[in-house]
């Protein structure tokens, strides 16, 4: 699991995501790659999901960039605890994505063999994703 090893402060406000991404929108390293096509929190358990999924399928062939990292701590309260006591500590960390970000990039694979997958991977993903191609953006 994807984990920061440290980070500037340890509780974040949530915020919100609006607008199209501006950063990370073309593929930098790869052939293939997908695309988010709307905006939402990516958790590393996500991540690491989607990279099983695709390490399994192309057998240890090619390589395989992941261009997300989770960095925003997600607070919990645990459970059964009255309203009151502050904020709750640290859960678990996500991405948030907006629409336009590469998540995931593949080479050194047959396209037919990359497509399929990044479809294994695009299923583990909570959002529409696209798969597109460095000659065909």
């Amino acid at each position: 699991m994807l984990v920061p090893k440290k980070v500037k402060h340890r509780k974040w406000q949530r915020g919100r995501s609006r607008g199209i991404e501006t950063r990370g929108t073309t593929i930098a390293f790869g052939s293939f790659a997908l695309k988010a096509e709307e905006a939402r929190w990516v958790t590393s358990n996500q991540i690491e999901a989607a990279r099983r999924a695709m390490t399994k399928y192309i057998q240890r062939g090619g390589k395989i960039w992941i261009r997300i990292f989770p960095d925003k701590p997600i607070t919990k309260r645990p459970p059964e605890v009255t309203m009151g006591g502050g904020k709750g500590a640290p859960d678990h960390y996500v991405f948030p994505v907006r629409p336009g970000r590469i998540l995931f990039e593949m080479d050194g694979v047959a396209p037919e063999i990359a497509k399929e997958a990044l479809r294994l991977a695009a299923a583990k993903l909570p959002m529409k994703v696209r798969i597109i191609s460095r000659d065909a953006r």
